[in-house]
C-alpha cells in the first residue's frame, strides 16, 4: 500500500476498501481511489489529477488537463464525467516489481503522472470510490486548508 504524503486526511477505512477491491479483481495489478469533482474549477486546475474510468471502474486515463474535452451535444463540462484521483495505491507484489522495471513512458513524461506508465504498458488499474472527497495538499493554499481542518479537530 502506497499512501502519498499529499493525502494527510485520508480515511483509513478507504485504505482497507482499496485493498479489498484489489483482492476482488484478480486481473487488476493495482488499485487507487477517486471521487466526484466538486466543480468546474477543480476540473480546470492542473494540480488536480483527473481520472476517467470504464463502466466497471477500471482506469482509462489520468490527466492534469480538463478531460474529457467538450464535444458539442455532450455533457456541458467534463467534470460531469471525470473524477478526482486520490494519491493512494494498492499493489500486487508482482505488479509493483514489473512497474519498477519499466522505463518511464511517453504519457508519464507528458503528464508527470507515474500511473500512466502502468496504463501505457497494459496494466489494469481498479478505481474505487472514496468514502468522502479528499483534501489533498498540492499547493500552499491546500496546506493552509489542511492546517485549519486539523486545528478544528483539536
Amino acid at each position: 500500500l502506497n499512501l502519498q504524503g499529499d493525502e494527510p486526511l485520508l480515511d483509513p477505512a478507504d485504505a482497507d476498501r482499496l485493498v479489498a477491491a484489489l483482492r476482488a479483481d484478480p486481473e487488476a495489478g493495482m488499485a487507487t481511489l477517486a471521487h466526484d469533482l466538486a466543480d468546474e474549477s477543480e476540473w480546470l486546475d492542473p494540480n488536480v489529477v483527473k481520472v476517467l474510468t470504464d463502466y466497471s471502474g477500471r482506469a482509462l486515463y489520468f490527466s492534469r488537463a480538463p478531460l474529457p474535452g467538450a464535444f458539442p451535444g455532450g455533457p456541458r463540462n467534463g467534470y460531469e464525467v471525470a473524477r478526482r484521483h486520490v494519491g493512494i495505491y494498492a499493489w500486487r507484489g508482482e505488479s509493483l516489481a514489473r512497474f519498477l522495471s519499466l522505463p518511464r513512458g511517453r504519457l508519464e513524461a507528458a503528464e508527470g503522472l507515474e500511473q500512466l506508465r502502468a496504463l501505457e504498458n497494459g496494466m489494469l488499474i481498479r478505481v474505487v470510490a472514496a468514502s468522502r472527497p479528499a483534501v489533498g495538499v498540492d499547493t500552499p493554499a491546500d496546506l493552509e486548508r489542511v492546517r485549519r481542518l486539523w486545528r478544528a479537530v483539536d
